[in-house]
């Protein structure tokens, strides 16, 4: 009998199954698709030779995960590779803000009214940011704080509404990139906490950058795949799971699924029927004939590049696909272009590039060319560099990865009590009805992102009962 078995082969579910078998214990993965890594694989999806990321790209929090940091995952060909500048963030007069590596860079784009605000609200975390965040992304009752008062302070700070803390801001350029950094987490500007997400990107930036992974995203999976296997541990693919009765025999059962599925696979009946999906996305993945002309020279060197003319129009954006459940008709857009710094993933002169705008949940609509007109407000010629193009709404990216419900990529609304407590109301979060069964999705905190800590929480909760037994 194996001690463990975990079903769902993404960052997660990997990161589980390490810990696990770090610490002596039996343990095999089971994934449904032909190779590992969920929201982090890469695949040719256009034309030959060009490299995508069907889903994460860039990786603020994989860098800064206290999980991946312990592990010696560069020994097994993870190796970062850093643009010129982490983010950019152009206006449509051809200027930028930036989120650099130092402040002091970040401040002065922001112009002078600003820079003094901004410094002051990053530089009391900075210096004790690695503390900060293992103390932020192990609640709730995974590990005591190190440095509660700091932790407080933070909380003071990150709990009121991005719209609260953007009244420190008096110009346009420092609203909209913090804008920006908050709806990563595709939630409305004015929701609880929201704050908090926009400081962690911004200090995940200056403290290590917002690099990608050299090859793309699956050297990521596949460095935590090759690991798991020189601790002894296996990892089996095509290998749907739909009960609990097709997995071998174990003394724990961890899922790296959406609450929905584990329900459904282990027969909890209605017990994640509150958890709420939020609006999900409408994704492009671009063969490009050349780098993209942006307008802004910020943008042409930074690997990731928000668009979003004002924070006006990033929040309205926000507030259609997820209050009003329409698309929106200026849709805030997440870029990233991994072949400014990494020419593998294209042909000699050629570009890989995508972007994605928010949409409804479940929505069917096609977002094409809403998100190349946007494009060409801040980088008039794009169209002109395409040579091929992978669209994927909501169906398509439920299809490609089960946990993106209704195209959701988070794993479940990050807005209100939700973002903090999930995906129950409960200090234990990792347990489910079933004391031998856990969940380790980015459904659980710290939540959505590719930074494997949800699995690290989890397998903590696995082995103290293992141990118990």
């Amino acid at each position: 009998m194996l001690d463990a078995v975990v079903v769902g082969a993404g960052p997660n579910g990997l990161t589980a199954a390490v810990e696990l078998a770090r610490r002596g214990f039996s343990v095999a993965v089971f994934e449904a698709r032909s190779t590992v890594g969920g929201g982090a694989r890469t695949e040719e999806l256009t034309l030959p030779g060009f490299r995508h990321d069907p889903c994460s790209a860039a990786h603020p929090l994989a860098i800064n995960s206290p999980a991946f940091r312990a592990l010696p995952l560069e020994r097994y060909g993870l190796e970062w590779l850093h643009a010129e500048l982490p983010m950019a963030h152009p206006f449509p007069d051809g200027t930028a803000a930036v989120l650099a590596r130092t402040v002091g860079e970040t401040a002065a784009s922001f112009g002078p009214r600003d820079a003094g605000a901004y410094r002051r609200l990053i530089e009391p975390f900075l210096p004790k940011w690695d503390t900060l965040a293992r103390d932020f992304m192990s609640l709730p009752l995974t590990a005591l704080p190190r440095d509660p008062v700091t932790l407080a302070r933070f909380g003071l700070a990150g709990l009121p509404p991005s719209t609260l803390l953007m009244r420190r801001f008096r110009d346009e350029p420092a609203k909209a990139l913090f804008s920006g950094l908050v709806a990563h987490v595709m939630a409305p500007l004015g929701g609880l906490a929201t704050s908090a997400v926009g400081l962690v990107f911004a200090l995940a930036a200056h403290a290590r950058g917002w690099p990608v992974a050299r090859g793309g995203s699956q050297s990521l999976s596949d460095a935590l795949t090759a690991y798991l296997r020189d601790l002894g541990g296996s990892v089996h693919t095509d290998y749907e799971v739909k009960r609990l009765d097709d997995l071998p025999p174990a003394r724990a059962y961890v899922f790296d699924t959406s609450p929905t599925a584990l329900a459904r696979i282990a027969g909890f009946g209605s017990h994640y029927a509150g958890y709420r999906y939020g609006p999900g996305v409408f994704k492009v993945d671009y063969a490009l004939d050349g780098p993209v002309p942006w307008t802004a020279k910020e943008a042409r060197a930074a690997g990731t590049v928000q668009v979003g003319a004002s924070s006006a129009e990033i929040g309205a954006a926000l507030n259609a696909a997820s209050r009003q459940g329409r698309a929106p008709d200026k849709p805030f857009l997440i870029t990233v272009q991994p072949s400014v710094v990494d020419p593998t993933r294209a042909p000699a002169g050629k570009h890989v590039f995508w972007a994605y705008g928010h949409v409804p949940h479940g929505w069917t609509g096609d977002l094409t060319d809403t998100i190349e007109r946007q494009l060409e407000r801040f980088a008039p010629g794009f169209r002109d560099r395409v040579l091929a193009r992978a669209t994927a709404g909501p169906p398509e990216l439920a299809a490609r990865n089960a946990n993106y419900v209704g195209g959701d990529i988070a794993s479940g609304a990050a807005s209100g009590l939700q973002l903090l407590l999930r995906p129950k109301l409960t200090l234990f979060p990792y347990r489910t009805p079933h004391p031998a069964v856990f969940i380790c999705s980015s459904a659980t905190p710290p939540g959505p992102g590719v930074h494997g800590m949800s699995g690290h929480n989890a397998a903590k909760a696995v082995w103290k009962r293992l141990r118990q037994i």
